[in-house]
């Protein structure tokens, strides 16, 4: 996700400060190269030499003659992105005031006026957060174009995001922006149909191909609106639902005013009537069961001009019979694309597909977040 990425870390004097060491990894298991910038306050609660440690640099601890900040963030400098993680109060205060007293504020002003992108994932006590000062502070440095990564207010802190949240704003602040002012919705995961008040009918989709899918979007500069049986995620509003029929009114509300529909979930295929109360066990039972509606088709044709990306699961481990499938699919409904797959890889790490067009096949296959992104840039293409 940040293959190749240079990335100047900011770290300020919050006692999150404690949890950049593995901010640091990630970001290099990501693929970022990292270079560290520390306020006098942070080497008072992480040592520099864990820092280093983390980062595989020395990190910078004073602005010297060798003027440091230029070096990292100036126009021709080594960052592609300047991330303060974490930042305290007083440290967004000052950027907000070009006050640079610390080495993290005085990259920060570099970087802003070199047009380095910066993000900022601020960590302070919930009062101090909520302070009007504070609070106009951020608005004005976001006004400037810099990402913030909303805390996580708990037990009266505002706590820094994430590590996962972080890197994601890291990952949108460099790449190509290609879904800009795109609205995407993205369909992901297994439904459940009740047959009683506790027992229900799934499938074995664990939902990260939907998920990584709405998270290249919204990397690549979409607003995403992601539909599934789970919580919240840092870089989607979600649409909560759990049976197909939730999952199809939604996916047709949300569509109202998208830009594209990418239907990655494993929607039951079949309901059943469900009992009022728990049915007993011990005796022999039979279901009924009913076709529930084609997602697809009923957003076609509640939205006849919307693009459509189409998600086919099969087991036959063929790939021409994969094709032919996809492409029945495809015409049928009008699908801009169509993502074919063998059932098998159904809740593993790793994944393969065929991007499916009436022409076309694209082979791709990796990590479930790697194919997500063809998946994403494909859309792109699309959409543009």
């Amino acid at each position: 996700m940040l293959s190749g990425v240079n990335v100047a870390l900011g770290v300020t004097g919050s006692i999150a400060a404690v949890k950049v060491v593995e901010l640091a990894h990630e970001l290099r298991r990501q693929g970022a190269s990292v270079r560290a910038v520390m306020s006098p306050s942070a080497s008072s609660i992480v040592h520099p030499w864990a820092v280093e440690f983390a980062t595989d640099h020395d990190p910078i601890t004073e602005i010297t003659g060798r003027v440091e900040h230029v070096e990292l963030c100036g126009r021709d400098g080594w960052a592609d992105v300047f991330l303060i993680a974490p930042a305290t109060a007083n440290t967004v205060g000052k950027i907000a005031a070009a006050i640079d007293d610390t080495p993290v504020t005085t990259t920060a002003t570099t970087a802003l006026g070199a047009g380095v992108p910066v993000v900022i994932a601020p960590a302070m006590h919930e009062p101090m957060y909520d302070h009007p000062g504070v609070l106009d502070a951020i608005d004005r440095v976001e006004s400037w174009g810099v990402q913030f990564v909303d805390p996580r207010i708990e037990e009266g802190k505002a706590k820094i995001a994430t590590e996962e949240a972080i890197v994601t704003e890291v990952a949108r602040a460099t790449t190509n922006n290609s879904l800009a002012d795109k609205r995407i919705v993205v369909t992901s995961g297994a439904t459940s149909e009740s047959i009683d008040p506790i027992r229900v009918l799934t499938n074995r989709a664990s939902g990260q191909t939907g998920r990584e899918v709405a998270r290249a979007c919204y990397i690549r500069g979409a607003d995403v609106t992601l539909v599934h049986d789970g919580g919240s995620v840092p870089y989607a509003s979600v649409e909560r639902v759990e049976s197909a029929a939730e999952m199809t009114a939604a996916t047709i509300d949300a569509a109202a005013d998208g830009d594209a529909v990418v239907s990655a979930a494993a929607i039951a295929d079949f309901t059943v009537k469900t009992a009022p109360e728990k049915i007993r066990s011990g005796e022999p039972l039979t279901l009924k069961f009913e076709p529930t509606p084609k997602l697809l088709d009923s957003v076609r044709e509640a939205h006849p001009e919307l693009p459509l990306v189409g998600f086919k699961a099969e087991t036959s481990g063929d790939d021409e019979a994969m094709c032919a499938h996809a492409r029945s699919l495809l015409s049928r409904i009008g699908l801009s694309f169509v993502v074919a797959n063998d059932a098998s890889v159904m809740g593993a790490a790793d994944t393969r597909v065929l991007l499916v067009t009436e022409s076309t096949v694209d082979e791709r296959a990796g990590s479930k977040r790697t194919v997500a992104g063809a998946i994403a840039d494909r859309l792109a293409d699309a959409v543009s």
